[in-house]
């Protein structure tokens, strides 16, 4: 088995991440160290080391790679890690394991304009405060599978996987879903009317959003990262990807234990 390590790019991570190597090479695994998510190639396993950001970055490279992914916490929080910087024979334990349990998570696709990205945690839309423009919201029109479903008037909306329902969804008022379910969360962002609460709909659904005319374009975000703005003559759109993230895990059912033990 060929191991990819992916580190958080600081020097005590990045020494950390030999230390690793060294002790996966006492149990005759092969591994190299990535810097960079995309030049991760020719493995077959990465694990990740670092916070939430660092396991982001490589789970979607993992996705496209169709390979499983592990993290180990090197950050703060570290919602996505399995492990923390002390439980490093545990986690080799559970890499040498033929049998461990892998844990399926849904990517979201994202096309703006005929580009695409994917996302583990949420699509964000975000109006821009500029002076010219005041404190003015925005009203932004839903279709499911090019069927109109409604309007929010909000300062944006978030369209969350279950995976991104424990962080970005959870912050503005949404609800945690287990990471193997099979929906969606859309919630708005600050909204002013009554469509406030967060709706889930299934993931077999596409979603297209329309902005009315002369609204400021918003800004479109994934994972976090900047996508570009949207505007009322762009065309956008959000469905499931046809890639899956394959997290190994010590146990299915302790995801709910480690969100408590984090928000603690």
């Amino acid at each position: 088995m060929k191991i990819g390590i992916f580190t958080k790019d600081t020097t005590q991570v990045i020494h950390a991440a030999k230390d690793f190597q060294a002790k996966l090479l006492q149990s005759d695994l092969a591994s190299n160290i990535f810097r960079h998510a995309e030049d991760i190639c020719a493995v077959d396993l990465i694990v990740a080391l670092g916070g939430d950001g660092t396991v982001l970055r490589a789970a979607k490279r993992a996705a496209e790679l169709c390979v499983p992914i592990v993290g180990i916490n090197y950050g703060t929080l570290g919602f996505l890690t399995e492990f923390e910087r002390t439980e490093i024979d545990s986690a080799i334990a559970l890499i040498c394991n033929k049998h461990a349990v892998i844990q399926k998570r849904s990517l979201l696709e994202v096309t703006l304009n005929g580009r695409h990205a994917h996302c583990l945690n949420e699509m964000t839309l975000l109006r821009r405060v500029v002076p010219q423009n005041g404190n003015r919201i925005v009203k932004i029109s839903v279709d499911i599978d090019n069927r109109y479903a409604g309007d929010f008037t909000a300062d944006g909306l978030i369209v969350a996987t279950p995976t991104g329902s424990t962080a970005y969804s959870l912050s503005a008022g949404g609800s945690i879903m287990s990471p193997d379910c099979e929906t969606f969360l859309l919630t708005p962002v600050c909204s002013f009317s009554m469509r406030s609460r967060p709706i889930a709909y299934p993931d077999t659904r596409t979603l297209s959003f329309r902005l009315e005319e002369g609204t400021v374009p918003l800004l479109l975000y994934g994972d976090g990262v900047y996508l570009g703005e949207v505007g009322a003559d762009d065309a956008l759109t959000v469905k499931k990807s046809d890639r899956t993230a394959h997290f190994l895990t010590r146990d299915k059912s302790g995801f709910f234990r480690r969100l408590t033990e984090k928000i603690n």
